[in-house]
């Protein structure tokens, strides 16, 4: 009986690292139509790698589908501050779909919540089914327990911290589930909540290590010293917003089955698409990780 792993990735956090490891060297890769096609193959290369390693059966790419979301309609700063995406980048989420699509690998994404959330619903789902997740983005730690694992993309192709539960838990003294917490307390800059002003990163641990959630936090006031006292007090409005915008929401209204994700190998289609948009680089790569059968290129 063959064992069942599902793979799933982050794919705006792929495509966005994969573009700003290359852009500032400004090997952007144009191809012959004048499309940039760096950010593309940088996210083709993180996930085969990672699938060399891991050898799922089964692949689901998650994507954001449109700046727009339910985090947004109820905070208006939510990624407001997010400069515009580089020129280069722009005609690559397009491309990038295309490309996952052309490898046989099964695309998700629901309007109005983003990638994070796909890929929570997917996870809460597969109950039993090893699932690995792979994405720069810690939020999705939230998501650890005995059968999700999460890869953190670092630097360079094929380099990642592979995380269980077991090691979250050395590393933060918290249970994966209250990672969102700490995330309200401390806010997240990028994501442009500022959860309770004056309290970071250690102070947030310390405080759900402690008390165990936000609500343990404030039921707990008269614990704490007089100047986190008053910085809970002005920022309880703020906390309880930043909570709704750290959690990962597991319940988006998703086409998903484990059929629709089974990876058969990618075949003669992701040959004419590396053909036509210059990436011939691909399939050297592909190749090479061992986890592709190789005839269907006809590199042999």
């Amino acid at each position: 009986m063959i064992n069942e792993k599902l793979l799933l990735v982050d794919g705006m956090a792929l495509l966005f690292r994969s573009f700003f490891q290359t852009a500032p060297s400004g090997r952007f890769m144009i191809n012959e139509q004048g499309v940039p096609t760096n950010a593309v193959q940088g996210l083709i290369r993180h996930l085969f790698a990672a699938a060399d390693q891991i050898q799922p059966t089964h692949i689901t790419v998650c994507w954001d589908m449109g700046k727009d979301t339910f985090r947004t309609d109820m905070f208006d700063s939510y990624k407001a501050h997010r400069p515009a995406p580089p020129v280069e980048l722009v005609p690559q989420f397009d491309l990038a779909q295309e490309a996952t699509a052309a490898f046989s690998l099964h695309n998700a994404g629901v309007k109005n919540y983003e990638a994070d959330d796909c890929i929570g619903t997917i996870s809460k789902w597969t109950k039993g089914v090893e699932t690995y997740i792979l994405t720069g983005d810690r939020d999705l730690l939230q998501l650890l327990n005995g059968h999700n694992f999460v890869w953190l993309l670092q630097t360079g192709y094929g380099n990642w911290k592979a995380y269980d539960a077991a090691l979250f838990r050395e590393e933060y003294g918290i249970e994966p589930e209250q990672f969102h917490y700490v995330k309200a307390l401390m806010g997240d800059a990028a994501d442009g909540y500022p959860g309770v002003k004056g309290i970071g990163e250690k102070t947030a641990l310390k405080l759900i290590r402690e008390f165990g959630t936000t609500d343990g936090v404030l039921d707990g006031l008269e614990q704490l010293t007089p100047s986190v006292q008053k910085k809970l007090i002005d920022g309880e409005e703020m906390l309880r917003m930043s909570e709704k915008l750290a959690e990962i929401h597991c319940d988006v209204p998703l086409d998903w089955t484990m059929e629709q994700a089974m990876f058969t190998g990618a075949n003669e289609r992701a040959l004419s698409f590396i053909e036509k948009n210059g990436m011939i680089g691909l399939s050297r790569f592909v190749r090479h990780t061992g986890y592709v059968e190789v005839d269907p290129f006809g590199l042999d």
